[in-house]
């Protein structure tokens, strides 16, 4: 056991630890609550809505806990116990060619996780959104989106980690940059290529038809500077009752995209106030800044990338240990990135706290182009319907969630747009 085995196995624990304490404070504020419907909402939202967000979000905390936990042990697995060495090894003895191998090690891992995650995501989606009313998904749709990922994993990831695994190979030691600028390229082409033909493989998307509403947002997005170039509604309810509201794509692949069950959910002003908000975040950038602060940190998790898959003792602490013609970079490139996340979920609340603060801004840009109330009335009607909590504990919604809690969310709102309580 080496010191790095030590500080992954703590950073494991402190990792499973936090989860644990985290999950045990949200079920517990949760359910404290469950009782009353917070004063700001009474009048919106009936107790018994309440109460079924709060068994729901009980519900989806648990089930996200026990997935951890196997998540974890499956690490523990591949790593401490010998199973990314022993599935290195069967690949090395069964092809002579060590580029395939290492390809192969790539998507054995992948497999891998796949299958480990398939009980949860049938469990999720067929008995738990179910349960709840919002599942509208057939199992052969299921299976069929699952078949298309993998066909899509296949076709665009092995050619990508190809890509890497030679540069790996033959680009020197500055490998890691000319593999972080290719990653760059690859996703500034993804921003294009996936509403043009990646989405429409999984769904369908027809232009907007209600001629009053689509006149209402082409004027809004004119007041915001924002290049419409296509107001569509995507067909959601096949799988989900959820709503939704998005913009999406780059130059003329930008479009925005409305969730068939938004649509029937909500009226004219509801509907362009959600669109404000999101017509905000174009405003002020937000979405250049995180691909530009993504970017940043994408160069600084290669550069250490680069420097780990040269240290033995990387490999050795995590259970691997080299022999010949072993596949070390596939290795490299699997290790890394299934311990980052251990490392890296203590800080999740820093990224969530900018991204809260951009959620502010947008919703006081909606107000300021549209109308506070109709905004306020949206979000309470997805809250109601979506079954989302109002009273989630500060500490869990610090570390996992993006948006701010309903409650301090629509008091922000009420200030920025003078809207008066109802």
């Amino acid at each position: 056991m080496t010191l790095f085995t030590l500080l992954f196995a703590l950073f494991l624990l402190l990792d499973a630890s936090l989860r644990f304490w985290l999950a045990r404070r949200q079920v517990a504020h949760v359910m404290r609550h469950r009782d009353a419907v917070p004063a700001i909402f009474a009048d919106r939202i009936s107790l018994r809505s309440h109460q079924r967000a709060a068994d729901y979000t009980v519900a989806r905390v648990r089930m996200g806990l026990i997935e951890r936990i196997v998540d974890a042990g499956v690490l523990v697995g591949l790593t401490l116990l010998g199973g990314l060495q022993a599935i290195d090894l069967m690949l090395i003895r069964l092809f002579d060619n060590g580029f395939l191998s290492q390809l192969l090690l790539l998507a054995s891992v992948g497999v891998i996780m796949m299958l480990v995650g398939l009980p949860f995501s049938l469990w999720r989606q067929f008995r738990l959104e179910a349960r709840f009313g919002f599942n509208r998904m057939t199992l052969p749709l299921f299976f069929s989106d699952l078949a298309k990922n993998i066909v899509l994993s296949t076709l665009i990831g092995l050619p990508l980690a190809a890509a890497v695994l030679w540069l790996m190979t033959e680009a020197g030691t500055l490998w890691w940059l000319w593999a972080w600028l290719l990653w760059v390229a690859f996703n500034l082409v993804m921003l294009v290529a996936f509403p043009l033909w990646i989405a429409p493989l999984f769904n369908r998307f027809s232009p907007l038809e209600d001629e009053t509403l689509a006149g209402r947002i082409r004027n809004l997005a004119t007041r915001c500077g924002f290049p419409l170039n296509g107001l569509f509604v995507m067909d959601g309810s096949r799988r989900s009752a959820h709503g939704n509201a998005y913009f999406t794509g780059f130059g003329k692949a930008r479009r925005i995209v409305f969730f068939d069950t938004l649509l029937s959910r909500l009226n004219h002003d509801q509907i362009e106030a959600v669109l404000a908000h999101e017509l905000g975040h174009f405003h002020h950038r937000h979405i250049l800044k995180r691909i530009v602060v993504s970017f940043a940190l994408s160069l600084g998790f290669f550069a250490l990338l680069g420097y780990l898959s040269t240290q033995l003792w990387f490999y050795v602490g995590l259970g691997v240990e080299l022999v010949k013609f072993a596949s070390f970079q596939a290795m490299a490139l699997v290790l890394f990135c299934l311990v980052v996340p251990v490392f890296t979920f203590p800080f999740a609340f820093i990224t969530n706290m900018g991204s809260r603060r951009d959620e502010f801004q947008a919703d006081a840009y909606a107000a300021s182009q549209s109308n506070a109330d109709h905004l306020i009335a949206a979000l309470v009607r997805l809250y109601d319907d979506n079954a989302a909590t109002l009273t989630p504990d500060p500490l869990h919604s610090a570390f996992y969630d993006s948006h701010p809690p309903a409650a301090v969310r629509i008091a922000r709102l009420r200030l920025a747009g003078g809207a008066q309580p109802a």
